[in-house]
């Protein structure tokens, strides 16, 4: 498959912080100069703001080494599927001594991620959380129940999200049949669960937030 980003900077940090993300996410892409030609096939030309106006593409996205990469690999994945937006977003989690950790946008798994504490699931969550607007997207938050920490996990983020996120709880029971085959690829035995979280119907966990503004 051939690239279709191209990282066009000469500022060291910058160029280090896109080029991890895009690792990170499996993103294929090239380097250039910011002066360089953009061979075709190209969707979107990475860049910094300094750069910008050297580099001639119909698509430049502008990163700003302040942001969070996560914020530009998340638009970078929309380009590359042609959307503007997201009409359903699903984060399933695995929670354990290792919670994995799969965000699924109109059917797609478009990240992964294994955390290692409640509070790095929370966080990793409201980063997805950054660019959505809740008008064009539902979010529903997805956790298994096959673990006693899965009830804490719930009550932090009922407390730490959006009232607009959804939170469902959901069954493992089968969720961990085909890790197996997951186990010689290290680190993927909980994404592949969160992922097969994330497909499942649960049960609705109502929202403090809503109790208290009802009441």
């Amino acid at each position: 498959m051939k690239s279709k980003v191209a990282v066009a900077t000469v500022q060291g940090k910058a160029y280090f912080l896109i080029v991890n993300e895009l690792k990170r996410r499996n993103i294929r892409f090239i380097s250039l100069l910011p002066k360089d030609s953009i061979p075709t096939g190209i969707k979107v030309v990475i860049t910094t703001t300094a750069e910008r106006q050297c580099v001639n593409h119909s698509r430049v996205l502008v990163y700003d080494v302040e942001t969070d990469p996560e914020v530009m690999g998340s638009q970078v994945v929309k380009i590359l599927q042609g959307k503007e937006s997201y009409e359903k977003i699903v984060i399933g989690v695995d929670p354990g001594v290792v919670f994995g950790l799969a965000v699924i946008a109109d059917g797609a798994v478009i990240d992964v991620e294994n955390c290692f504490s409640l509070k790095d699931v929370a966080t990793k969550i409201r980063r997805v959380l950054r660019t959505v607007d809740f008008n064009m997207t539902v979010v529903t938050v997805k956790i298994g129940n096959g673990v006693p920490v899965y009830k804490a996990l719930v009550e932090m983020l009922d407390g730490n999200l959006p009232c607009e996120v959804l939170l469902e709880i959901v069954s493992e029971a089968g969720t961990n049949h085909h890790a197996r085959e997951a186990k010689q690829r290290r680190g993927f035995r909980h994404i592949f669960s969160a992922i097969k979280i994330a497909g499942r119907e649960g049960y609705a966990h109502q929202r403090r937030q809503l109790v208290e503004e009802d009441g």
